[in-house]
């Protein structure tokens, strides 16, 4: 039901139901694309998407809604950055998707402007990439922000300046200037930091695209500068006096100010010559380098623009001419079930090879296996239910990703006898069970330790450089270890025994090939510098589930030794037991309250089986300080009571601890702190500042923060739109302060 023909079929109140579930999709999939870097929607399938709300109001206008998708612009900006207002508006684009749009859209300029002759357009590569507006003032860079919402975006004035491309002074320009263009990177660059990522044992990025807004969006600046960003400049926004009186000749101005722009970049006299060049473009995509996804033409006469003006959230001087997503046809020769280091069994299509876009494909993923069975995760048919078996001819879908997908099955094209894939119930590894959790998509290998492919994901991810960062011992090296016979590395302990046990070996490391006694001994200090080991390393280096970088770190600064996480981590054992076996209950009372059409009373179930648990005060108290936590959790503090409840995991950690100095985390300088020592809640809407802000003063000052209101709580700051905490504090007679008391009390005011 794509065409306008299906959409006038449609009832109102069909209508009216699709347009809602429409605005659901595509809300969703911009904050994924805009705010969180990790889109979820391929751009074809959101263009689609996008089409199809437009049809739609176009045949019912009236049923227009408030937030339709069609007055959106990206996605509200982040509350990690501070919030910028851009002074003119960073606005969409609307699409083509046909040269038959191309020509319309002349006309339209034409229409509007009520001339009969030509019109001359610009023609460039449309990056993908990250919207970047960079604000000059008397020559000098003093801001740089993201387009967020279009009206409001994000600071990151830091991480800018350091990219190369992005000048810190301009000579000659205008007093008040603000460029704007694309962060993007290059694929080769891509590829060098994936693999580096690889070796460190940290992330690796889906695109291109998302290592640059990943990159650029980083709290640490010096992660974006470690990063290899390019930036394009294509545009303007406020500026002081005019750049030029045509789009290419301020382009031209632009570039002898010392910016990077597209050289691909030209001057069409009209529909013909703008698809000719969008045709000679689309023909270098592969060979360009970087992703781009179609190519933008503007009205080149800036007097014109400034008559054609602005729809709601759309220039009517320019459009995008979208690529057609990337799509080939080959048969899958086997599915591969790959173990990761949380012992997630992930399926891999080993393809025919074949070319999609310009690049040989041998591999895509088949995400889990719902996918494969034609069904996404809440059982609602995918690919018309087809699903995907060896042999098959499918359509393998690339659109810049790195590693493609399968996206179709041609059913007339299967082999007769072709039978169901099953998915594995046992790991394809260690041959432990592999279960598949209630609400989680993946099924996971129960093995553990004795699992080597997640022993040896494990190590990898132990020895990265956010964790040990251990020189010379580095992915390639572990996998070396993990598999040999004289000087196994089976665990992190082994990594610190590994000279003691080369001295007691006949056979000496320093006589193998790729070692001499040089690196050998190279090897042995640099594990022994790490013996001494800050806290929220050692905490991220354990590899425990759901236990990043920002958890480590908030887990660091409330515990503050090794010792007291330990302590607390093993009294909240048996209530995290509990905390299951509630929402177990709740699940089934859930279940059993839809079928007889009544309403689950989740809290109330759960507050019974936390009675009847017996549980110790201790075991209460432990549970409510890690899920208090700011930033932590159930999920996370369910993850820790995991590894230290499992015997054999807790006895690995201990053998490790054994062998190190663990330093606590330092401690603020609280000279002159009014909340040195206390326990703070921030609840509602900061609007002084951005919510990790406030939490970062508050820990210089020596508070710690927790995400919710117990006995333990000090003192709460409430600023608009807080509820049921600032209501429990009123309750229980806690403090409860406004964000500008806040400031004056944090020495901010």
């Amino acid at each position: 039901m794509d065409g306008p023909e299906a959409v006038q079929k449609l009832s109102e109140a069909e209508a009216r139901i699709e347009l809602e579930r429409l605005a659901g999709l595509l809300g969703a999939a911009n904050a994924a694309y805009h705010g969180a870097d990790a889109p979820d929607l391929s751009d074809a399938e959101y263009d689609a998407l996008k089409r199809r709300n437009a049809a739609i109001e176009a045949a019912f206008p009236h049923l227009k809604r408030a937030d339709s998708p069609s007055e959106q612009v990206g996605a509200a900006p982040s509350e990690t950055f501070a919030k910028v207002a851009h002074q003119v508006p960073m606005l969409s684009l609307s699409n083509a998707f046909a040269d038959e749009d191309v020509t319309d859209f002349d006309i339209s300029v034409r229409r509007y402007l009520g001339q009969d002759e030509a019109i001359a357009y610009t023609a460039e590569p449309k990056i993908d990439g990250l919207s970047l507006s960079l604000r000059y003032e008397n020559g000098a860079l003093v801001q740089a922000a993201t387009r967020g919402d279009g009206t409001t975006g994000e600071n990151v004035t830091a991480n800018a300046r350091t990219l190369g491309d992005i000048p810190a002074r301009l000579e000659g320009a205008p007093d008040l200037l603000e460029v704007r263009g694309e962060v993007y990177m290059s694929h080769e660059d891509f590829a060098a930091l994936n693999a580096r990522q690889a070796e460190a044992g940290g992330k690796s990025f889906a695109n291109p695209r998302n290592a640059a807004a990943g990159s650029l969006r980083q709290l640490d600046a010096s992660i974006t500068a470690s990063r290899p960003l390019r930036f394009f400049a294509y545009a303007w926004g406020a500026l002081s006096d005019p750049l030029s009186d045509t789009q290419m000749g301020a382009i031209e101005r632009l570039k002898a100010l010392g910016f990077r722009t597209n050289p691909l970049t030209a001057l069409c006299a009209g529909p013909e010559e703008m698809i000719a060049h969008y045709r000679s473009i689309e023909e270098q995509r592969a060979t360009l380098g970087y992703d781009i996804d179609g190519v933008v033409y503007k009205v080149n006469d800036l007097g014109l623009q400034a008559r054609l003006g602005f729809r709601s959230t759309t220039p009517r001087w320019a459009i995008a001419h979208k690529f057609p997503a990337e799509l080939a046809w080959t048969r899958l020769e086997a599915v591969d079930i790959q173990v990761g280091r949380t012992g997630a069994l992930s399926p891999v299509a080993r393809l025919t090879p074949v070319t999609v876009g310009g690049v040989v494909v041998s591999n895509a993923t088949l995400h889990n296996e719902d996918y494969i069975a034609g069904r996404d995760a809440n059982g609602n048919p995918i690919r018309d239910g087809k699903d995907i078996r060896v042999g098959d001819w499918v359509q393998v879908y690339r659109a810049g990703d790195v590693i493609p997908k399968v996206a179709d099955v041609d059913l007339s094209m299967r082999e007769p006898g072709a039978a169901p894939y099953v998915f594995p119930t046992a790991c394809p590894e260690c041959s432990s069970d592999a279960i598949r959790e209630e609400g989680d998509a993946v099924r996971r290998c129960t093995g553990g330790l004795i699992c080597p492919a997640q022993a040896v994901e494990k190590l990898k991810h132990f020895v990265s450089r956010a964790a040990f960062d251990i020189d010379g011992l580095g992915a390639k090296q572990i996998e070396y270890f993990y598999n040999d016979d004289q000087l196994p590395i089976r665990e992190p302990a082994d990594i610190f025994t590994l000279k003691a046990r080369d001295e007691a070996n006949v056979a000496k490391l320093k006589n193998r090939e790729g070692y001499g006694e040089r690196s050998a001994g190279l090897l042995f200090a640099a594990i022994d510098e790490k013996r001494t080991i800050p806290l929220r390393r050692l905490i991220f280096a354990l590899g425990i589930r759901h236990v990043g970088e920002g958890s480590a770190k908030d887990l660091s600064r409330h515990f503050g030794t090794w010792e007291n996480l330990g302590r607390t981590v093993l009294a909240a054992i048996p209530a995290a037991a509990t905390h299951r076996a509630a929402d177990e209950a709740a699940a089934a009372e859930q279940a059993a309250a839809a079928e007889e059409g009544r309403r689950a009373r989740t809290s109330e179930l759960r507050g019974r089986v936390w009675a009847e648990a017996g549980l110790s005060e201790a075991a209460r108290e432990a549970w409510e300080e890690l899920v208090g936590i700011d930033g932590i959790g159930a999920t996370v503090a369910l993850s820790l009571t995991d590894a230290f409840g499992q015997e054999r995991e807790r006895a690995s950690i201990e053998r490790l601890v054994g062998h190190l100095t663990v330093t606590p985390e330092a401690a603020p300088q609280t000279e002159g702190s009014a909340v040195a020592g206390k326990t703070i809640v921030f609840t509602g809407t900061l609007e002084k500042m951005t919510r990790a802000e406030a939490k970062a003063r508050a820990e210089a000052l020596g508070a710690k923060v927790s995400g919710s209101v117990s006995a333990k709580t000090d003192l709460v700051v409430a600023g608009p739109g807080a509820g049921s905490k600032a209501k429990k504090a009123a309750e229980m007679g806690i403090e409860t302060i406004d964000e500008d008391a806040w400031i004056a009390l944090a020495g901010q005011g």
